[in-house]
């Protein structure tokens, strides 16, 4: 046996409290073939087995176990799990922990999102900067500024040619060590591309535009995407620097695709592609990526499913007491403790859309967020109001969502009213989210 894989095997062996750990791990490697290294905070099992031939398995082919308890080991692991099939490699982390294991479709993420990014660096010298100290990369995207094009817009997305790759990449990136340019970087997953079924794509006939400059009309995009085909194109929605170009037909859309893209509009170079339809009926929870655990599915005000109860928290919480009682979904409380700005200290400038989830403290906010991500018109809030037997003025607001890919449009309005604005907006806004 190798030594690598002894030194792995007793190393953990240690561990885990127990001389029959390390020995069990030992056997297991003796008994199948595989060798066992330790790298970088996990350790890695096979990749590839004894005997293998040609490419490693291709994307789609691993799946995410989550929740295993800390006493169980490769050992016990890899034989529950050559029940489904050969095993090409297991890579075990260490934090996990739990009674129950949960088993999903690994995602497969391959791209790594960067902030804090000095605004006038090139590709050329993101991508270099990021080969420096990560292996595996394959590229960087960087978007310009909407307002300067000669700047990026602070933040990139670095490809890797494996998952695995941006893994060790965000390890080797996230203690904060490795500053480049003198500047402190940020960095997370990346949010997973929008998967829509090829039979869907099929039918789509609007193209999703961006790198547009905001001074660039509706009408001159029009104008623009008219001149290979006249009167092709039914209408266009445009939002700062991205529009939506709607088309009669489809063979219209696709052939203005292939003609327009990299084509300068008012200076600027166009990225041009069909646009990817939302799924409304998927609730606003999942666009998160999971970033709300189930125990926050509570805070949230969604139904207890023992007892069928909602229940809030915080400021939220205060609202409902407000609201006689009802309880209404509301984002989780976050930390709100004030630091001081001392001397000299370096602010940067950023989106509020570069953030996640957990920095946000108001359904308001929340719902402005989630119609960003997914390319909608900012929610618009009609307020109405009516008077109680008391005399009091009470208000309540009606929230429109609209769709600028596909042009739909939904109403929604909670069935209470409020005392204050802002108690109004909120209700409205957590009302809404819970019913997208």
């Amino acid at each position: 046996m190798h030594e690598e894989n002894k030194a792995a095997a007793n190393g953990y062996g240690k561990i885990r409290s127990g001389a029959q750990n390390g020995a069990a791990l030992l056997a297991l490697m003796e008994k199948t073939g595989y060798s066992m290294v330790q790298q970088n905070g996990q350790r890695k099992f096979g990749g590839p087995p004894p005997g293998w031939e040609g490419p490693p398995p291709p994307r789609g082919c691993e799946v995410f176990v989550g929740k295993i308890p800390r006493d169980m080991y490769e050992d016990e692991l890899v034989p529950v799990f050559e029940r489904a099939g050969k095993i090409y490699e297991l890579r075990l982390m260490m934090e996990f922990s739990g009674k129950f294991i949960g088993v999903c479709v690994s995602l497969d993420n391959c791209r790594l999102f960067i902030g804090a990014i000095p605004k006038d660096k090139k590709k050329e010298e993101i991508l270099n900067e990021m080969k420096k100290v990560t292996e595996g990369v394959v590229d960087v995207i960087v978007y310009p500024n909407a307002t300067d094009k000669t700047k990026n817009r602070g933040f990139a997305f670095v490809e890797y040619e494996s998952h695995r790759a941006a893994a060790m990449a965000r390890r080797r990136l996230i203690p904060g060590t490795f500053q480049p340019w003198g500047h402190t970087i940020q960095v997370d997953w990346a949010d997973p591309e929008k998967v829509v079924d090829e039979e869907t794509m099929q039918r789509v006939k609007v193209l999703y535009v961006r790198n547009l400059m905001i001074s660039t009309t509706e009408d001159k995009i029009k104008a623009e995407f008219n001149k290979f085909k006249p009167g092709v194109v039914e209408r266009v929605k445009k939002l700062r620097d991205y529009a939506f170009v709607h088309f009669f037909h489809r063979e219209d859309a696709v052939a203005a695709m292939s003609v327009m893209n990299g084509k300068c509009i008012d200076g600027a170079s166009i990225e041009v592609t069909l646009a990817k339809p939302v799924n409304k009926e998927s609730s606003w929870k999942q666009h998160f990526n999971g970033q709300i655990s189930p125990s926050s599915e509570n805070l949230l005000g969604f139904p207890n499913k023992e007892d069928g109860t909602q229940k809030s928290l915080g400021k939220s919480a205060s609202l409902s007491a407000r609201l006689n009682g009802q309880h209404s979904p509301g984002p989780p409380e976050v930390e709100r403790s004030t630091y001081p700005i001392f001397p000299g200290i370096k602010l940067t400038p950023i989106s509020m859309y570069s953030l996640k989830l957990s920095h946000f403290n108001s359904a308001v906010m929340h719902l402005d967020y989630f119609c960003h991500k997914n390319s909608w018109a900012p929610p618009e809030y009609c307020l109405y109001s009516t008077t109680s037997q008391d005399g009091k003025i009470l208000l309540v607001y009606k929230v429109l969502i609209s769709s600028i890919a596909d042009d739909s449009q939904s109403y929604f309005m909670p069935e209470k009213l409020c005392t204050t604005v802002e108690d109004a907006k909120e209700l409205a806004a957590q009302f809404t989210l819970l019913h997208l």
